[in-house]
């Protein structure tokens, strides 16, 4: 789901980096003191969790790759804003160091795994979870979280017309593939977070 360089086009990097710094910087106020030992601690334990689980990599056909994202998890452990923010540490280091993600496509792979993914979870655990219970929540939380931001993925890559995928190819190969991935990572989620609810219950954002 990392978009390298050379995959979208200067309109669409120019349009992604403006929507993601725009949402950096909402994300920076809401969350006041970043320094503040508790957040930091949980900010940066959970950004490393989600760094070792994105490592893993397949590639597909008519797209990037497929790997865990995470997303849904931090927004469910540490809300909206502070989950965006662990992915924007994982998504960062992952581009300057290892090159997995272009400079060019960090607003557009911010976007999809630090706001889509993270907002889609939090927001389907949060409604779902007095309905449902909190495990079916996180599961559809962390399922609805990677398979939006692969359909965003998708809809970035065909609309962009450097790669030479159009969208009746990208949509429904990031989509469909994502949604397989979203089951195992749907049932991640949902036990790392009851075991994190079990442990430390007032970690949990929702």
């Amino acid at each position: 789901m990392h978009i390298p360089d050379g995959f979208l086009d200067p309109y669409m990097s120019a349009a992604t980096y403006a929507a993601f710094l725009g949402y950096l910087v909402y994300a920076l106020r809401r969350v006041g003191n970043l320094l503040d030992p508790p957040k930091a601690s949980l900010v940066t334990v959970l950004a490393a969790g989600i760094f070792a689980a994105q490592m893993l990599n397949w590639p597909i056909p008519g797209g990037t790759s497929l790997h865990f994202v995470g997303g849904g998890l931090a927004g469910i452990l540490l809300g909206p804003y502070l989950g965006f923010l662990a992915m924007f540490m994982v998504l960062l280091v992952q581009t300057l160091v290892f090159h997995d993600g272009g400079i060019t496509a960090l607003g557009a792979n911010m976007l999809n795994m630090g706001v889509v993914a993270v907002l889609a979870g939090y927001h389907a655990y949060r409604y779902l979870k007095p309905r449902t219970g909190e495990f079916a929540a996180a599961l559809v939380g962390g399922w609805l979280s990677i398979t939006l931001a692969g359909l965003a993925t998708g809809l970035e890559i065909g609309v962009s017309p450097t790669l030479g995928y159009h969208l009746d190819v990208t949509v429904p190969v990031m989509t469909v593939w994502h949604a397989a991935l979203g089951i195992v990572e749907g049932v991640a989620t949902a036990l790392i977070v009851a075991r994190v609810k079990a442990l430390l219950p007032e970690v949990v954002a929702g």
